[in-house]
């Protein structure tokens, strides 16, 4: 594995990794050691920022404990349940995507349930979370001509990402259900339900 550290201001460090795999391993290391002054850990997809409090963590300590850290330690390591999204399995785009998948609507669904999902990172809107998995086989082609309006709670697919918009919003992602989850809440005590580093699981049911 490599990393690249770089300056971010006076209270942060932007750490470069090759790939989303490497992102994920050593944000698990880093998540799993955190030193004193340590604010936050923000991973991307080739990136994680690591914002420190100065006072208590100076630049070049936490500059050490990055460099030290050695990512997959902590594969293993037991987290907490994987949260349950419930999803009606009817998105305007599922018949079309399992079939540019060459599986019929019920198998995609069936892969889409089954799988346990990660969220790697966030971004685009507040609370929209870029999920993997290693249970997910399929690299989904965007649409050609994204929407104007995706209503919020629509469940869908890009790439080798899974999400889920958490407000109306434009966007290119096939939608293959819907949701009734809040995935956002400012006021709330965790903002975000899918924070990264949360494990996701989708359940199946039917519309009310």
């Amino acid at each position: 594995m490599s990393r690249r550290l770089l300056p971010s201001g006076d209270a942060a460090l932007l750490v470069e990794c090759d790939s989303l795999d490497e992102v994920l391993a050593l944000h698990d290391a880093l998540a799993a050691d955190p030193p004193q002054g340590l604010v936050e850990l923000v991973p991307a997809a080739r990136t994680i920022l690591v914002a420190i409090d100065p006072g208590r963590l100076p630049l070049e300590s936490a500059a050490t404990w990055v460099r030290r850290i050695t990512a997959g330690a902590v594969v293993d390591a037991v987290g907490p349940a994987p949260a349950t999204i419930p999803v009606v399995y009817d998105g305007d785009d599922l018949a079309e995507t399992a079939a540019t998948l060459a599986v019929s609507p019920e198998a995609l669904v069936a892969r889409h349930s089954a799988a346990e999902w990660r969220v790697a990172f966030i971004g685009f809107a507040p609370g929209f979370g870029y999920l993997v998995s290693d249970d997910w086989p399929f690299e989904v082609p965007r649409l050609d001509a994204p929407r104007t309006r995706v209503p919020a709670g629509a469940v869908a697919l890009a790439g080798a990402f899974g999400g889920v918009y958490p407000r109306p919003s434009p966007g290119g992602w096939r939608l293959i259900g819907r949701t009734d989850a809040t995935l956002w809440s400012p006021s709330a005590d965790e903002p975000a339900l899918l924070a990264p580093g949360r494990r996701i699981r989708f359940e199946a049911v039917d519309a009310s």
